[in-house]
């Protein structure tokens, strides 16, 4: 006999190297950053480590008492130099419209400046049913648990460490900066190589093909 259908589930999304491809916007507005400030940042070392939140780069380059006025300043630039400069990344729109076709809910929770993430998304023709921001790692389980996520879909450790404080089902996606081999052993549940992959993996997992949680 055939096994039942899930509900229809509510899957959280990351967003930087998740859902866009903000490699070449960010480091746009490093590089705007520098020419602004007059301190140095190295942009492209800096889109290779893009998760955590903005003050944990910003604190390479700049003196402590120097972080939270430069943030505020990037984050005002940051429309102007990222937004248009930023793909999409391959399944991205597929994947979040995956999850209304199956009934269910889809939102992004990010450590991005919540603005900058809806502008991202607006721009893209990205629409999930609701944006949460400025949450990084733990922290996201506040808002995963609020929206009742199921699934938790993200690029970085930091997104497995949420999942796990939310006792949803951790979907890691190797297009960041972590590989396939090192998301499994932070404990990820699944592994896509991208969102491509995503429509018909939720779909064994609607049906209860793919494995459950241990």
């Amino acid at each position: 006999m055939a096994s039942a259908t899930r509900p229809a589930p509510t899957v959280g999304f990351d967003l930087d190297m998740t859902l866009i491809d903000s490699r070449p916007g960010i480091r746009a507005c490093y590089l705007a950053l520098t020419e602004r400030t007059g301190t140095y940042v190295d942009a492209d070392l800096a889109v290779t480590r893009l998760g955590p939140p903005l003050e944990e780069e910003l604190a390479h380059w700049f003196p402590a008492e120097r972080i939270a006025a430069t943030a505020e300043l990037y984050r005002e630039m940051y429309p102007a130099y990222a937004v248009g400069a930023t793909p999409a990344l391959p399944g991205a729109r597929e994947a979040v419209e995956a999850v209304r076709a199956a009934g269910g809910r889809a939102i992004v929770v990010t450590a991005k400046y919540e603005p900058n993430a809806r502008m991202h998304l607006e721009h893209l023709g990205i629409r999930p049913d609701a944006v949460i921001g400025d949450l990084w790692a733990e922290q996201k389980a506040v808002a995963l648990r609020e929206h009742g996520a199921d699934v938790y879909v993200g690029d970085h450790l930091g997104d497995i460490r949420g999942a796990r404080a939310a006792d949803a089902l951790a979907v890691a996606v190797a297009s960041g900066p972590c590989g396939a081999d090192e998301l499994r052993e932070a404990g990820a549940d699944v592994v896509l190589a991208d969102l491509t992959q995503f429509p018909d993996w939720l779909a064994g997992y609607r049906d209860g093909a793919a494995a459950a949680r241990a």
